[in-house]
């Protein structure tokens, strides 16, 4: 059996570092010591990404798809394989999030009422907002 070729990329630390800071969404962060990179909402995997719970804003969003919104609405908002649910402070960006995914709506989350009653939320370095699930009573659909 022939062996394919491996291809292999080596990057520097400046290429690396360039890459992160040039990042639009600010989704990577550099250790202090310059030899690791993570993501800022750890996405699908388990990280500690060292956050302190934060007490949130009044209201956040979720941007959605509106193939997803009869799911959301029975079952509440979950973070599926991702680590949280990801919200945004503002409706633009979560316009913007569930525009990726097809036509957008926009969920209300009550971050307040939850916060009251016991649930975590947490802010990356990036500013959006995380939390484990949001359940249906803390939400509510709105019109983008």
């Amino acid at each position: 059996m022939r062996k394919r070729p491996v291809h292999q990329i080596v990057l520097s630390k400046e290429t690396i570092k360039q890459t992160v800071l040039d990042n639009i969404k600010k989704r990577f962060t550099i250790s202090d010591d310059g030899k690791y990179v993570r993501a800022n909402q750890g996405h699908s995997i388990k990280v500690d990404l060292q956050l302190m719970p934060k007490e949130p804003p009044t209201i956040l969003y979720h941007g959605t798809a509106t193939r997803f919104l009869d799911s959301i609405l029975k079952e509440g908002l979950k973070a599926g394989q991702r680590q949280y649910v990801h919200l945004s402070s503002d409706i633009e960006t979560a316009k913007e999030v569930g525009s990726r995914y097809g036509k957008a709506v926009i969920i209300t989350i009550d971050s307040k009422k939850m916060y009251k009653d016991g649930y975590q939320f947490f802010i990356s370095d990036n500013h959006v907002w995380l939390t484990e699930h949001i359940p249906l009573g803390f939400l509510s659909e709105t019109n983008p």
